[in-house]
């Protein structure tokens, strides 16, 4: 693996890392690279592994803790993803909830695996829905001050940070968050970039070719506070199928499907750290909805624009609610909508949790040289 580009990308869940890493890897590729990823979930059936290989990427996933709790296990996707496409470049999404990877795994991989790859700079998506109000001080900023512990020391690690989604963003917001970030973040870059329109990408793009003494910012962090912190979060990751001897639009079923979840959650003031679901269909088609806060409204962000007979659903959720409440509404919601919609519903997997406390395989105090 000698002379592989790791490339890691942070951020808190609904920033959209998923959609950037899928931009990079179009960017590799058009330059000729061999592309790999890794993607990263506390849970199985993850829908960015799914949503990914839809593209056509090649995606390996490391399922069951953050990748700083699996580092093993990511070095072995990566192995597999070396055996089986000898890839030039490993892209590399954790879980959203997680922090301290500069000691957990950039460290690590610079120390123990210098010699197999060249780590890139460790940038990290900032997710304005939540952020903007987390760095006002918000009494409700949507999360508790543990989760919101998370955000910051996020944000604190990075080499440089991705102020994604500018394209939701007023003038006004966008100047209030650089000044934030300027403030509390002295010296650190700041990014403006869309992932989804493509606006500021070539600055990321700029910032991950970098060589040189990045992966430096080793967290002071308290993990009983970040373990209190994640374990708020209800984890739902379910799999189901939904057939019809008439074809129905795939599209405006999952906004069916999304909008009364939606609906419900915020009903009982359960926030939204990050709510998606894929359709896949069995020619190879798919559609994407996303939920990113309960703020914000719900989201066809890639669109299959098919009709179809029977499609594969895989749901995650991230809700700060009771993860068995998380799932009787999910399993409510998905019965409701098949029967109004004369559909044949058939539930597969579901893996309900809260995080269990992080456990890192390596943790280095400082960095090295």
């Amino acid at each position: 693996m000698a002379n592989v580009r790791f490339v890691l990308l942070g951020g808190f869940l609904g920033a959209g890392k998923t959609t950037t890493l899928a931009r990079l890897a179009r960017h590799y590729t058009g330059l000729g690279h061999r592309v790999g990823i890794v993607t990263n979930d506390q849970a199985q059936d993850l829908v960015d592994t799914n949503n990914l290989r839809s593209q056509g990427f090649s995606v390996q996933e490391v399922p069951g803790a953050c990748f700083c709790c699996k580092f093993d296990d990511l070095i072995g996707q990566i192995g597999q993803l070396q055996a089986d496409q000898r890839p030039d470049i490993i892209l590399a999404e954790p879980v959203g909830s997680c922090t301290d990877l500069v000691a957990t795994v950039v460290q690590p991989m610079r120390d123990l695996y210098g010699s197999d790859f060249r780590v890139a700079p460790y940038a990290v998506l900032f997710k304005p829905s939540h952020g903007l109000k987390i760095l006002r001080n918000e009494a409700k900023a949507g999360f508790s001050p543990k989760a919101a512990y998370i955000f910051r020391k996020q944000l604190e690690e990075a080499d440089a940070i991705v102020m994604n989604r500018i394209d939701e963003l007023s003038p006004a917001d966008l100047d209030e968050l650089t000044q934030l970030l300027t403030s509390e973040y002295p010296g650190v870059p700041l990014i403006p970039m869309s992932a989804k329109t493509g606006q500021g990408f070539e600055q990321l793009v700029a910032l991950l070719d970098q060589e040189g003494a990045f992966g430096q910012r080793v967290l002071d962090i308290d993990y009983d506070v970040y373990a209190e912190g994640e374990a708020e979060l209800g984890w739902l990751n379910l799999t189901a199928s939904l057939s019809s001897e008439q074809a129905f639009d795939l599209d405006a079923l999952l906004m069916k499907l999304i909008q009364p979840l939606a609906a419900r959650l915020a009903a009982v003031e359960a926030e939204a750290a990050h709510l998606k679901l894929i359709g896949l269909d069995r020619e190879g088609g798919f559609g994407v909805a996303n939920l990113v806060s309960s703020q914000t409204g719900c989201e066809l962000s890639l669109p299959s624009q098919k009709t179809v007979p029977h499609v594969d659903l895989v749901v995650n959720a991230r809700v700060a609610i009771d993860p068995s409440i998380l799932e009787s509404a999910v399993r409510e919601v998905l019965a409701e909508v098949s029967a109004g919609e004369r559909l044949t519903l058939a539930i597969g997997n579901a893996q309900s949790l809260r995080p269990g406390r992080p456990v890192p395989t390596h943790r280095y105090s400082q960095a090295k040289a």
